[in-house]
């Protein structure tokens, strides 16, 4: 089997991981994604299905919370090593929001950023102090020579081109002046919005409420985010939005947001190298089988 050209990275805001499992089993199924992150699992770590999921396929870890929150990351084929569990700067916060992990040779930093409901309150200074450690930390991956990759659900509406009707959500957390400034001055670090970069102005919505067949209607919110590094972001291929699975009957109100990176050009071999793969077996020799790598 040859090398892949290309992998899928997605991210999908499920809304409850025991509600909606058999959904996200049959999208794994169909759309065969190789990286994805999930969001507000509202489960506990004892309750997440990982041996369903394992069956499926994918490798997996997770951050539950009970009733709330929840964040877990998913390898096609292999389990993410983990590099790093909550954001750094607040010690207090307990709440389940961020994971990280190398996946396919990729460093990929699963979120939920807070939504900041209602404004001015705490909940939005939380929002706003979330952001700010989301920067200083995303500050240490941008430059690496790695390819990385922060995606999830960021709660964030980063322009009026990314909401049905702007007018009518200009109280919400998602839209205020700070949040847009605090999301600008994150992608100013160096990091490619995938979704703006492919789409531009035209870019998909990613989320639409359960009133007035919002969905149906195509009236809706891009808040799903995947921001590449510039290591990973000359590798964009494709972007989309799989909508078919938020037009299922009792659905998340997120649908799966993914983008198509090419592969990463394979290493020359030395000289050395290629003679010696090529020199013929010893009689009696077994052959032994390499282990599969991550493809990066």
């Amino acid at each position: 089997m040859g090398r892949r050209k290309h992998l899928a990275l997605a991210t999908f805001n499920v809304n409850g991981i025991g509600t909606r499992l058999g959904q996200l089993l049959a999208w794994l199924e169909r759309e065969q994604p190789d990286v994805v992150a999930l969001q507000e699992l509202k489960a506990t770590d004892e309750a997440f299905p990982a041996d369903a999921l394992e069956a499926a396929g994918y490798g997996a870890l997770w951050h539950g919370q009970r009733s709330w929150n929840g964040v877990a990351l998913l390898g096609r084929g292999v389990v993410p090593q983990e590099s790093r569990r909550g954001l750094p700067g607040e010690p207090a916060d307990t709440q389940s929001r961020y994971l990280e992990a190398a996946v396919h040779g990729i460093v990929v930093g699963a979120l939920y950023l807070p939504n900041g409901n209602p404004q001015p309150g705490p909940k939005f200074d939380y929002k706003l102090r979330w952001m700010q450690r989301l920067a200083r930390h995303a500050a240490g991956l941008v430059d690496l020579p790695h390819p990385v990759v922060l995606m999830g659900d960021f709660n964030v509406i980063p322009t009026d081109a990314d909401v049905y009707d702007p007018k009518a959500w200009r109280r919400d957390a998602l839209i205020q002046p700070e949040v847009r400034d605090a999301y600008e001055r994150l992608l100013a670090q160096g990091w490619t919005d995938a979704l703006h970069a492919h789409f531009g102005e035209a870019a998909p919505y990613t989320f639409w409420d359960y009133f007035r067949q919002h969905a149906e209607r195509d009236r809706g919110l891009r808040i799903d985010h995947l921001l590449l590094n510039p290591t990973l972001a000359p590798r964009l291929v494709e972007a989309g939005v799989d909508r078919w699975v938020r037009l299922q009957e009792k659905a998340s109100d997120h649908a799966p947001t993914w983008i198509r990176i090419a592969a990463a050009t394979p290493a020359k071999r030395t000289r050395k190298q290629a003679k010696a793969a090529a020199a013929p077996r010893k009689p009696g020799a077994q052959a032994r089988t390499p282990r599969r790598k991550a493809s990066a």
